[in-house]
């Protein structure tokens, strides 16, 4: 089991090799890929060297599964030559995600779907995956109508540069900015571009993946996506809107139940999700549940994951498994 690495000096890419090696994925080679400036230089994996590599040398040596983490225009260039050559594809860009010849897939909800044929599959944007993963069960029982979400999300959802941003800023220091703005002591209500229809690209991500994977065009989805300083993950209001009536019991046992998914939901404790909890842990968390009182059918709830685990690493490594398993 040959397993390509693209993007293995970058933050996801780096938590990828970090999660192969705590979930013992049971690979014989690992073929690490970088930028032609990386070339050559080492990185360690299980206490042992590997020398990074191009883009034309994996594809030389075949894997049989390659995780990309180098952003969209390489994925584009570079996941067709791979799946020609055999190998499967798992891409963590925003390149494939809404092609409708390519799945979008959150192993606990639609790893079902995927086919040998299913050579390149698109891995969902990271504040997606946690919203879909609560989501999921409570569509299932109660039929969800109406989302409305707004998001809290890390600095490490940016990359390198923002958390160098962040830390010069503590300092009191200039440098290059990730943001139009300071981050530090700041909330910035922009991720990524802004749309023709006034919102960005990241609030039309919610949109459009979460009815994708669902498979429900129905569910109404309006997001407002916001960045704060913030290291340990992604963190999420969400308003549910549902089709039946609900008991708050039956909801927080739909949740408990469903895999990869932790309650933290104890208020007379101060117990509920946030980033310094969720930080280097795989599951999603879910709190703060409660009848929004200003609706009948309505829901409030609270979500928190590391969005460079669960939002990206993980659950990419997570569809690996499945393909084993499955042996595709």
């Amino acid at each position: 089991m040959k397993i390509a690495v693209i993007g293995a000096t970058g933050m996801v890419g780096q938590v990828i090799l970090k999660v192969l090696a705590e979930r013992n994925f049971p690979l014989t080679e690992l073929i690490p890929v970088a930028s032609e400036r990386s070339v050559g230089k080492e990185i360690e994996f299980k206490g042992e060297k590997y020398k990074l590599m191009n883009l034309q040398s994996a594809l030389d040596l075949q894997p049989d599964i390659a995780l990309f983490s180098a952003g969209g225009e390489t994925s584009k260039a570079w996941a067709p030559k791979f799946a020609e050559a055999g190998t499967t594809v798992i891409d963590n860009s925003s390149a494939w995600r809404m092609d409708p010849n390519k799945k979008l897939i959150v192993p606990e909800i639609n790893a079902h779907s995927l086919t040998k044929e299913d050579k390149i599959i698109a891995n969902p944007n990271c504040s997606t995956i946690q919203l879909v993963m609560a989501l999921k069960p409570l569509h299932d029982k109660f039929k969800i109508k109406r989302v409305i979400v707004s998001t809290y999300q890390s600095i490490t959802g940016t990359g390198v540069k923002a958390v160098q941003q962040l830390e010069r800023e503590y300092q009191g220091e200039t440098g290059e900015m990730a943001y139009p703005y300071p981050i530090h002591r700041n909330a910035i209500p922009h991720c990524d571009v802004f749309l023709e229809n006034d919102y960005t690209k990241e609030e039309m991500k919610l949109t459009d993946e979460t009815k994708k994977i669902l498979a429900d065009d129905t569910v109404l989805v309006s997001a407002t996506a916001v960045r704060i300083p913030v290291v340990g993950g992604h963190s999420e209001s969400v308003n549910i809107e549902f089709e039946k009536d609900f008991e708050i019991t039956a909801i927080k046992k739909a949740l408990k139940d469903f895999p990869g998914i932790t309650l933290q939901d104890y208020p007379s404790v101060n117990t509920y999700p946030m980033p310094i909890y969720a930080e280097g842990k795989n599951d999603v968390f879910v709190g703060r549940i409660r009848k929004d009182h200003s609706h009948p059918k309505a829901l409030q709830l609270w979500i928190v994951a590391d969005n460079l685990r669960k939002g990206a690493a993980t659950n990419a490594v997570q569809i690996a498994e499945y393909l084993i398993e499955q042996k595709f």
